[in-house]
C-alpha cells in the first residue's frame, strides 16, 4: 500500500513548474498545450503519433541522469508526465533569445517551406544534437523516421542536422544544458514516490507508487486500462473516442524499466521502451536490428513499450513472431501472485489473451540463441518506414551433426488473428535435411497453418505467398549457396 498520496500530478513545462488537478485521464499532451497553455507552436497533424508534428521533447531522471527524448504529443497523456520535464518548441532557442544551432542551421540550409511540420522536425533534431555529437546520415533518418514532411524532401534537413553538430551543446548555446543541474533538483524534488489519484467528472485517473501498489490497484479495479507508453491506448482516444476511466498510468514506474542480461538471456520489465531495449536486444540477437529500427518512428520507439505491445495482443505486433520464435516466457503478476507462461499460449484468440482480471504482464525472459543456432526476422510493410506490418515473420532452426534440422521455431503476425507458430510448416522441416527438397515441403505445408485475411494492407494471397517466400529467402541466407527455384516459388520482394 503506497504510504503517500497526491491528488495532482507535478511537472515543469518549459520554465515553470506546474502542477494539475482535476483533469480527464484522456486529456493529451497536445491539446492541453494548444488550448490551455495557449502554446500553439506544436502543431496537430494526424492525431496518430504518425506524422511528427506535434513532437516535444520529454526530460526524466534514470538513476539519476536526465535524459530527453521526443514523444508524439498527440497520443501521449498530461497522466503520465508527473515528474517530467516538458519541451515545446518555444523552449528550443538559445538561452539569449537567439536561434539555437539546429533552428539556425534549418534558416541556412531552407529545412523549411509550409513550415507546418517545422516545428515537430526542429524538436527531433534538437534531441539528436543533445544526445550524439557527431550523428552520421543513418542516425539522422533513423530520428526523423518519426518526422513526415509534404514540402521540401528531407536533403536540406539532413543537410542542418550535420550543420548543427559542428556547435557543442553548452550552457552558452542551449537552454537545456545551462539549466541542467536546477532541472535534476527540480525533478529529483518531485519523485516523491507518492501514490496519485486525481478525480475528474470524465474520469479516474492513477499513478502507483511502485510495482506493488500497481498489483493492488490493479487487482481493486480491474476494469481499469493501463497506460504504459500509450502508442495504442492513445489511437483508442483519438480515433475510436474510447472511454478509458478509470486509467493506471505506468511510464513512471522503475521496476517496470529493469532489464538485465545474462549468458542465459535477455529479462526485460514490461514498461522497458523500444529504445531502451534496442541495444540489450541487439547485442544478443543481432538479427533483430532492421527489424527494430523499422518499429514506428523514433518517438513512438522512445514512447511504446515491449510489454505493452505483447499485452495489447495485436495479431500484427512487430515484436510477437520473434520473441515466441526464441522461446520467450512471459511472467503474469496478480496480486502477490506471479505466473510464468509460454509467450506464444499467451495469445488465445482475437483480442482475447490469458490474462485474468487484475492480472498484468510484468516482464518477459528471452533464452539466448545457441551457438549453432540460424535466426531471422522479416517484416513486410507498405511503407519501409514507420509502417505497420502487412506480415511479420520469424524463423529460428538449428541443425544436427548431420545437417539434419534438430528443431524450427517458426512464427508469424498478420496470418491469423494472434501471433501464431507454424506447427505443420516446423513438422515438415524437423528431421529433415536443410535442403531445397525439405523447403519445397515446408514452403507447401504452411498453407495448413494459416489461413490470412485480406484488408487494405495486403490480400489473403499476397500474405501468403509472402510468408511462404520469406521462409524461402531465410533458407537462401542460411544455406549459402544458389539454388534453382521452381517457377512457383519465386522469392517475393520483402
Amino acid at each position: 500500500m503506497a504510504q503517500f498520496h497526491r491528488t495532482s500530478i507535478r511537472f515543469l513545462l518549459n520554465d515553470r513548474q506546474v502542477e494539475l488537478s482535476d483533469f480527464a485521464p484522456d486529456l493529451t499532451l497536445l491539446d492541453w498545450l494548444r488550448l490551455d497553455r495557449r502554446l500553439t507552436g506544436t502543431k496537430e497533424g494526424c492525431a496518430e503519433g504518425d506524422c511528427g508534428a506535434c513532437t516535444v521533447l520529454v526530460g526524466r531522471l534514470d538513476n539519476g541522469v536526465l535524459n530527453y527524448e521526443t514523444v508524439n504529443a498527440c497520443i501521449r497523456f498530461v497522466g503520465s508526465l508527473d515528474a517530467t520535464h516538458v519541451v515545446t518548441i518555444e523552449h528550443l532557442s538559445r538561452p539569449d533569445g537567439g536561434l539555437s544551432a539546429v533552428q539556425q542551421a534549418m534558416v541556412d540550409r531552407h529545412g523549411s517551406q509550409c513550415g507546418f511540420c517545422t516545428p515537430g522536425i526542429v524538436a527531433s533534431l534538437h534531441a539528436l544534437w543533445l544526445s550524439d555529437p557527431n550523428p552520421g546520415p543513418a542516425d539522422i533518418e533513423r530520428q526523423l523516421q518519426g518526422n513526415l514532411c509534404r514540402c521540401t524532401g528531407y536533403e536540406p534537413i539532413v543537410k542542418a542536422a550535420i550543420d548543427a553538430a559542428a556547435t557543442i551543446p553548452d550552457a552558452e548555446n542551449d537552454r537545456l544544458v545551462a539549466a541542467y543541474d536546477q532541472t535534476v533538483a527540480a525533478l529529483t524534488d518531485l519523485a516523491d514516490g507518492a501514490r496519485v489519484t486525481v478525480e475528474s467528472d470524465r474520469g479516474t485517473t492513477y499513478l502507483p507508487a511502485d510495482l506493488d501498489d500497481l498489483a493492488e490497484l490493479y487487482e481493486a479495479h480491474p476494469q481499469a486500462t493501463i497506460v504504459a507508453g500509450s502508442t495504442d491506448v492513445g489511437l483508442w482516444v483519438t480515433k475510436h473516442m474510447r472511454e478509458i476511466s478509470p486509467a493506471i498510468f505506468t511510464g513512471h514506474l522503475d521496476a517496470l524499466r529493469e532489464m538485465t542480461i545474462e549468458p542465459e538471456g535477455v529479462t526485460l520489465g514490461a514498461g522497458v521502451s523500444y529504445t531502451a531495449a534496442r541495444m540489450a536486444l541487439i547485442a544478443a540477437f543481432p538479427q533483430m536490428a532492421e527489424l527494430w529500427d523499422r518499429i514506428g518512428g523514433e518517438q513512438v520507439r522512445n514512447m511504446g513499450t515491449v510489454g505493452g505491445n505483447i499485452a495489447n495482443g495485436s495479431p500484427i505486433g512487430d515484436t510477437p513472431p520473434p520473441l515466441i520464435a526464441l522461446g520467450a516466457t512471459v511472467t503474469l503478476r496478480k496480486g502477490d501472485a506471479r505466473r510464468v507462461i509460454p509467450l506464444e499460449t499467451f495469445f488465445i484468440d482475437y483480442g482475447k489473451q490469458d490474462r485474468q482480471p487484475g492480472e498484468f504482464v510484468e516482464s518477459i525472459a528471452v533464452p539466448a540463441l545457441s551457438d549453432d543456432a540460424f535466426f531471422a526476422v522479416y517484416k513486410i510493410s507498405k511503407r519501409r518506414d514507420e509502417d505497420i506490418s502487412a506480415l511479420c515473420g520469424a524463423f529460428h532452426v538449428t541443425l544436427d551433426d548431420d545437417g539434419l534440422v534438430a528443431s524450427a521455431r517458426i512464427a508469424f503476425g498478420g496470418m491469423a488473428g494472434t501471433p501464431r507458430r507454424a506447427p505443420a510448416t516446423e513438422a515438415a522441416l524437423v528431421g529433415k535435411p536443410w535442403a531445397w527438397e525439405t523447403i519445397e515441403a515446408a514452403r507447401l505445408a504452411m498453407s495448413q497453418d494459416y489461413e490470412p485475411l485480406s484488408d487494405w494492407r495486403a490480400s489473403a494471397e499476397y500474405r501468403m505467398v509472402s510468408a511462404q517466400n520469406l521462409l524461402i529467402r531465410f533458407f537462401l541466407e542460411t544455406c549459402g549457396a544458389p539454388v534453382r527455384i521452381s517457377r512457383h516459388a519465386a522469392p517475393a520482394e520483402a
